[in-house]
């Protein structure tokens, strides 16, 4: 059973609360960013412990009347081709799943913006995507001198020149596919053009980290960093809040340079800021709901490792440079942690090292280590995966689930007919060979029924997995790691 560390009724309760409050202080109209991920924020549910991924929905959906959503979406983004990591796909294609996910919930999407729009190909061929789709499209543009030159950015050639964008009610959600996108920018650039049109409007920020009212260091927020550190992203103690108020509030970098501009928007607006800090311009309620402070920083540690062993592999790729590499070191030394607090990793690198081959190795939530070796029949993971499987059935281990004459016509398939090198079985062709098997065998049927325990558990492999490995063990939601290594040879990986 997996510890708690979160409440996470108190949290909507709380949370719901703070919100409905910060939209009564303001008349007219508020511009609500949401930071994070909306629907599936798994980082959160990782790091808490108890908080689940779709918290902030369940809590959009009691103002879904009042509600209309602006998905934002930085063009620069798009060019590079960003995944999510979590689930493996480009921030674009994700902008269409979440229009398709509102709308399934009956909430309102209004339009996308794209930002930091310098006419890039791949971002002109998106928006003619999305218009063909019937979508409204909104341009913002880079600003020069954003954010310290006010003068400039708060001017017909700043937030000016961005298109304003259409809205109809009175609580505006801006949300994103992830960090770096441009929600808040493009509140700005709205407040300025709702003003210009003498619509009173206002600005609140729904994030759920850095968590302001817990220490600089503590795991959860270093966590944070090592989740952005491809943004440079820096948690640091919000100086506004600290003169205004006396006390320690924890803040990110950016907020906290743009913070100017929006005091001199609201100055601009209503003659005086509502806030005197970032931290004011939050209403984040997670802190106040841990309710077990060493649970969720263990698990705010190995998350810390994940982003590390993740940024190994990427850079491998080519996909991350060092310096995101030597921050998250940094922050692993900030919280007294090492590769070998992941406990899956000493156990698949050992029996890889005793078997000359790729070796997997996975942490049940009971605490047993299950390994897997590579065979002539299954790659590593796939031998983990059934091992784990029987572990978790109480199936004696020596039990065969699937018959090597199963196994054997599916790996003619793929090397005589399917073009494949490789004739072991993946990951997703062994579950489909066992589920095969549980129509006939009782223990492939028990084993198969065990699928649902293996979600949050920790696993490691000796070399980088495939991506259907990687998607299956994503679809299990089995945390996995890898040592940055490819299991050929060679300057081509598929």
């Amino acid at each position: 059973m997996k510890n708690i560390g979160f409440d996470n009724d108190k949290y909507l309760s709380l949370q719901s609360m703070k919100i409905r409050e910060r939209i009564e202080s303001f008349g007219g109209k508020l511009y609500l960013e949401f930071g994070g991920k909306l629907f599936d924020d798994y980082h959160a549910s990782r790091v808490l412990p108890g908080f689940k991924p779709d918290s902030k929905l369940q809590m959009l959906l009691q103002l879904k009347d009042q509600a209309e959503i602006v998905v934002v979406i930085s063009c620069e983004d798009i060019a590079q081709n960003k995944i999510r990591g979590d689930i493996g796909i480009t921030y674009d294609l994700d902008v269409l799943r979440l229009i398709d996910s509102f709308r399934r919930y009956g909430l309102y999407v209004g339009s996308v913006v794209l930002t930091r729009y310098q006419g890039q190909a791949a971002a002109q061929t998106f928006m003619q995507k999305l218009m063909s789709l019937g979508i409204t499209v909104y341009r913002h543009y880079p600003i020069e001198g954003y954010p310290a030159n006010l003068s400039h950015v708060i001017s017909d050639d700043g937030y000016g020149k961005n298109d304003y964008i259409e809205t109809s009610r009175e609580l505006i959600v801006v949300t994103a596919p992830g960090p770096g996108s441009g929600k808040m920018a493009t509140c700005l650039s709205q407040l300025y053009h709702e003003h210009k049109r003498g619509i009173k409007a206002g600005y609140a920020k729904f994030e759920t980290f850095p968590i302001w009212s817990i220490p600089l260091n503590h795991p959860v927020n270093l966590a944070y960093e090592a989740a952005t550190a491809d943004l440079s992203d820096v948690n640091m103690i919000d100086p506004y809040h600290l003169e205004a108020y006396g006390t320690l509030a924890v803040n990110y970098n950016r907020d906290i340079e743009v913070f100017p501009v929006l005091n001199a928007i609201f100055n601009m607006i209503l003659g005086e800021s509502p806030y005197k800090s970032p931290t004011d311009m939050g209403v984040n309620m997670a802190g106040f709901c841990i309710i077990d402070d060493d649970i969720c920083a263990e698990a705010s540690k190995q998350e810390i490792i994940r982003r590390y062993y993740k940024t190994l592999a990427a850079k491998i790729k080519g996909d991350a440079a060092e310096d995101e590499i030597l921050r998250i070191e940094l922050l692993m030394k900030k919280a007294g942690i090492t590769e070998a607090d992941r406990k899956p990793v000493s156990p698949a690198l050992t029996k890889a090292e005793i078997t000359g081959a790729p070796a997997a190795a996975i942490e049940l939530s009971d605490g047993r280590i299950i390994t897997g070796k590579t065979s002539e029949l299954l790659g590593a993971s796939s031998a983990m995966l059934l091992n784990a499987l029987k572990a978790l059935a109480g199936i004696p281990d020596e039990t065969l689930l699937i018959s090597p004459s199963v196994i054997e016509p599916i790996q003619r398939l793929k090397v005589n007919h399917l073009g494949n090198e490789n004739p072991r079985l993946h990951t997703d062709e062994v579950l489909i060979a066992l589920s095969i098997c549980a129509s006939q065998d009782s223990n492939a049927k028990l084993a198969l029924e065990q699928l649902k325990c293996l979600e949050g558990c920790e696993m490691h492999s000796s070399v980088m997995l495939s991506h259907v490995d990687l998607s299956t063990f994503r679809r299990l939601k089995v945390n996995v790691t890898c040592e940055p290594i490819y299991q050929k040879r060679g300057l081509y990986h598929k």
